[in-house]
């Protein structure tokens, strides 16, 4: 089985230098997409069916054709990489970064030569240090070798990569809160239409992208649209990097088939769950995702697919819950985060986001009340999509609508015995 996005991260935790990177085959997707026109670098992206890896699954060729083009398109132009990967439950990105922060320059740059951008900035999470220090070394010694700078392996174009560390929240992963951000104002959501791609980075054309989705870009230039497509079990192409934590036998991160069950994940790679636990429920992409029980197990995990059992795939990283450990203190130390983390920009979110919690741990405190449950569901549906200014908290109150649908009777316990039943 290809494994693509992993094959050059090492098992030491060092991670690999650029002359390593070449050897084995890496900044030749970017030679062979300097030889070709933007558009036909674009087409190629396009052919392959790659879709965004930072949880929304947009076409990646297409987001980066609604960028305007040609010689009466607005300059300067901005690629940007999203690596504020805050996600609970999501490590994906720092691996990538880490192991090989190359590969995702390359994917930058041909991406920038496409869109015919003129400069690069990564958006990192601050919390990742060592990241940071890899890719600073990585950039400048891809300046040193004429992949970043002026007249690139001398075919006269130019690009520029910062990297820029943030100081981090959530809501930064956000894209237009993001793109704030670094225009150094508070990372608040922009009103959508516009969309980046035509009025981003101050005011100018900006492609926004994660980090596993310009990690991708290489090889398919690489490589070829057919030969990404082969490497998945479904329609949705490539390979994706899979993910398990929580009382599993072995917690990690796999490159697997897009496509492949979660059920594999959890039994062939995780090992199952630890001896005297049994699988309850997980969330499958990342806290801001609907629980998937027993039956859905077998439904191969990938954008459209997962939709059967009421879900996202979003991150691909699984959060597993076993039957020893309460759904409810589960649930409140996601509402918990969430909370914490809303920029506070609109009401529905910043309010209800801090009711839900409250409520939440009273009931983990033996004190909650009939009402609460009714509260909670209609907390789900004023926070529903469409009546926030962005997905955050809808993206927060999935988990507890489908919490409050597979785990009623451990809720009601709660109220009805005035304690939570897994503390002794």
């Amino acid at each position: 089985m290809e494994k693509p996005l992993t094959q050059n991260i090492r098992t030491d935790g060092t991670a690999i230098d650029l002359a390593a990177y070449e050897r084995a085959g890496g900044y030749q997707g970017l030679r062979k997409a300097l030889r070709m026109s933007p558009e036909e670098v674009l087409e190629t992206v396009k052919r392959s069916g790659l879709r965004g890896r930072g949880g929304a699954g947009f076409p990646t060729g297409v987001k980066w054709s609604l960028v305007p083009r040609g010689k009466d398109a607005p300059h300067p132009k901005y690629v940007v990489a999203n690596a504020d990967e805050m996600e609970p439950g999501a490590f994906k990105d720092r691996f990538l970064l880490e192991g090989d922060p190359h590969q995702m320059i390359e994917g930058m740059i041909i991406a920038a030569y496409a869109v015919e951008a003129d400069a690069a900035y990564i958006f990192l999470r601050w919390a990742y240090r060592e990241a940071a220090v890899r890719l600073s070394k990585a950039i400048a010694d891809a300046y040193r070798h004429r992949y970043l700078g002026k007249n690139i392996l001398e075919t006269g174009y130019n690009l520029e990569m910062i990297l820029h560390v943030s100081a981090g929240r959530y809501i930064c992963g956000e894209e237009t809160a993001l793109l704030n951000a670094l225009e150094g104002k508070r990372a608040n959501p922009r009103a959508k239409p516009p969309y980046p791609q035509t009025v981003g980075l101050w005011g100018k054309p900006t492609v926004v992208n994660n980090v596993e989705t310009f990690c991708n870009v290489p090889h398919i230039l690489k490589n070829g649209p057919d030969w990404f497509q082969s490497l998945s079990r479904t329609k949705d192409a490539g390979t994706k990097l899979y993910g398990a934590s929580g009382k599993v036998k072995r917690p990690g991160l796999w490159e697997l088939p897009m496509g492949t069950t979660a059920r594999e994940i959890l039994e062939e790679h995780a090992g199952g769950m630890r001896d005297g636990l049994r699988f309850r429920a997980a969330i499958p992409g990342g806290a801001s995702t609907e629980f998937i029980t027993e039956p859905h197990l077998d439904i191969p995990m990938d954008f459209d697919e997962i939709k059967k059992a009421g879900s996202r795939l979003g991150t691909a990283t699984l959060i597993v819950l076993d039957d020893r450990t309460c759904p409810v203190g589960m649930l409140w130390n996601i509402e918990q985060f969430f909370a914490q983390e809303s920029c506070g920009w609109c009401t529905p979110c910043w309010s209800g986001l801090s009711w839900v919690e409250q409520i939440l741990g009273a009931m983990e405190r033996g004190e909650g009340e009939e009402g609460d449950l009714e509260i909670l569901r209609q907390q789900t549906k004023f926070m529903a999509p469409g009546n926030t200014f962005c997905a955050l908290a809808p993206g927060a109150m999935e988990p507890l609508a489908s919490g409050l649908t597979y785990f009623q009777e451990d809720f009601e316990r709660h109220i009805r015995e005035k304690r939570c039943p897994w503390k002794s």
